[in-house]
């Protein structure tokens, strides 16, 4: 056994030994000193905000970017190009100003996404489970829905005449992107066919439904979900053969097919491939359905990439679209699917999901300017993720910590869970990782408590922000009062007071300069 530890512990060193070293310049006070000038320097620039109307507003949701996963994703995007990692930075970590959200649940200290997301898109917290209404409606009571629906960002802005619309790696009705037009006393009633009867009888609607009913003009909707919109056992476009992605519909609707008949004279595409969607035009198209999957889009790390398109891609599109509109635009981009992967324990495929959110982010700015358009990121709720272990600068964001457990004189890996589907037990221990791929795409990273599904976190989450008003975004907040800045910034909802005031650029930046001038005269003379 002692010969064994020996073994595993001069591979651990050598695998230390074989990492980068520390850039030479670092080993200079001067480096250090002018960086800290640098950032000196940028920070002083902030002292005169930026409070012009924003005419387009943009929400990077990371379903369960925590802190941790932002660092750890932070040194997977150094490493894929070579670097140690630590010294990276992200998109997001460009932005200007950072706040802290508190992601409780009324009814939840450690939340749900449904929750969240009615807090960070409706503006008021709810309970766990439900989007689109208050805490006065009840789990999976739908006869608490009626007098508690509250609306969102979404639906302000295309009330006030902007473009809107969604993009995730989800489901389109998943829980994240249904708070921006759905009123649901349960999140999983994605269709008919996953709701009780006494639900339906009572007049419930499912949340594929309401998507197309609540906000009938959304402009653009892209991610996954084809099955909730056909009728129960039709087959799928795409994986005809699997009955799995068969319809579910218990009404007999076609979705889909009644969207694109609303919409063909309107400019309007439906796709469901990567072909199909790059094959647009933007400049041609004012409505855009885009389902890509019969549930949820694949891993970045799995994607078919001649079949599927990436976040970024979708966004590219997106952006094109919705930016066309003079009155600017609304736009809602989830990461849905970092979530997913840390459920399931599979670190990799979680932080894979964030890099290329980054990507997104990345694109996102290239598009749009930082003088008309707010950007938010942020995330709904953490995960029982860490990574730690003493690791060396530069080790793999993948690889084992330095030494051995003086308990159990095992080697194991930087990232841990608290709980998940990792704990396992070889002959009565722990787990020797050294005998398995930890590098592996699907590795189950180990846990502390054995669980099928690993949990959310309870703590703060980070909020980035930058263009009009983000200084609004700062301190620690309660999460629901993110869509009350973006509000106020874009002069839309209950905020408009200011709109005409000389704290910010006029409304009319709004409008075309014709226009514009012509409203000036109209107020002179009134």
């Amino acid at each position: 056994m002692k010969v064994a530890a020996l073994l595993i512990l001069g591979c651990l060193v050598w695998e230390g030994l074989a990492k980068p070293q520390f850039p030479e310049q670092e080993k200079n006070p001067d480096f250090w000193k002018g960086w800290a000038q640098r950032s000196l320097n940028t920070a002083l620039t902030l002292q005169e905000l930026n409070k012009n109307v924003a005419k387009n507003v943009i929400l990077f949701l990371g379903d369960g970017m925590g802190v941790s996963t932002v660092t750890a994703a932070r040194i997977l995007k150094g490493q894929m190009t070579g670097q140690s990692g630590e010294e990276t930075q992200l998109e997001m970590d460009k932005f200007p100003y950072v706040a802290l959200s508190k992601t409780y649940n009324t009814d939840a200290q450690v939340p749900d996404s449904a929750g969240t997301a009615t807090a960070y898109l409706c503006g008021v917290k709810a309970n766990e489970g439900t989007v689109g209404v208050s805490a006065a409606s009840v789990r999976s009571q739908c006869n608490t829905t009626q007098g508690n629906e509250v609306t969102s960002i979404l639906k302000w802005a295309k009330d006030s005449g902007k473009s809107v619309g969604i993009v995730t790696t989800t489901r389109v009705n998943h829980a994240t992107p249904s708070a921006s037009y759905a009123h649901c006393v349960d999140r999983d009633w994605y269709s008919d066919g996953e709701m009780p009867a006494e639900a339906l009888q009572s007049g419930c609607k499912d949340i594929a439904r309401q998507l197309f009913e609540n906000i009938p003009d959304i402009n653009v909707i892209m991610g996954g979900g084809r099955k909730y919109m056909y009728p129960k056992n039709t087959p799928d476009v795409e994986y005809p053969g699997d009955k799995k992605h068969n319809g579910t519909r218990k009404d007999g609707r076609n979705l889909v097919g009644e969207w694109t008949d609303r919409v063909k004279d309107k400019k309007g595409y439906y796709v469901w491939n990567k072909k199909d969607l790059l094959s647009l035009n933007p400049n041609n198209v004012d409505y855009l359905l885009g389902l890509f999957e019969p549930a949820d889009l694949s891993y970045e790390l799995e994607r078919n990439q001649e079949t599927d398109p990436s976040l970024t891609e979708m966004v590219d599109v997106a952006i094109k679209i919705l930016k066309k509109n003079e009155r600017g635009f609304y736009l809602l981009v989830e990461g849905g699917r970092i979530d997913h992967g840390h459920h399931e324990g599979k670190a990799k495929q979680a932080l894979h999901e964030a890099v290329e959110m980054d990507r997104g982010i990345t694109r996102a700015g290239l598009l749009t300017s930082v003088h008309d358009t707010l950007t938010v990121v942020t995330a709904d709720h953490s995960h029982v993720f860490s990574f730690g272990g003493y690791t060396p600068r530069g080790n793999s964001i993948f690889g084992l910590a330095p030494t051995l457990s003086d308990i159990d004189q095992k080697p194991f890996t930087s990232i841990l869970y608290g709980n998940g589907p990792g704990f396992k037990l070889v002959n009565g221990s722990r787990e020797n990782v050294s005998t398995v791929d930890y590098a592996e795409n699907n590795y189950l990273a180990q846990s502390a408590v054995p669980l099928r599904s690993e949990t959310h976190g309870g703590e703060d989450v980070a909020i980035f922000s930058k263009g009009p008003m983000a200084h609004l975004l700062h301190g620690v907040q309660e999460q629901h009062y993110i869509p009350h800045v973006m509000a106020y910034a874009a002069c839309i909802g209950q905020n408009k007071d200011h709109c005409r005031t000389k704290s910010g650029s006029s409304p009319l930046s709004h409008i075309s300069p014709v226009l514009a001038v012509l409203l000036s005269v109209t107020w002179l003379l009134c």
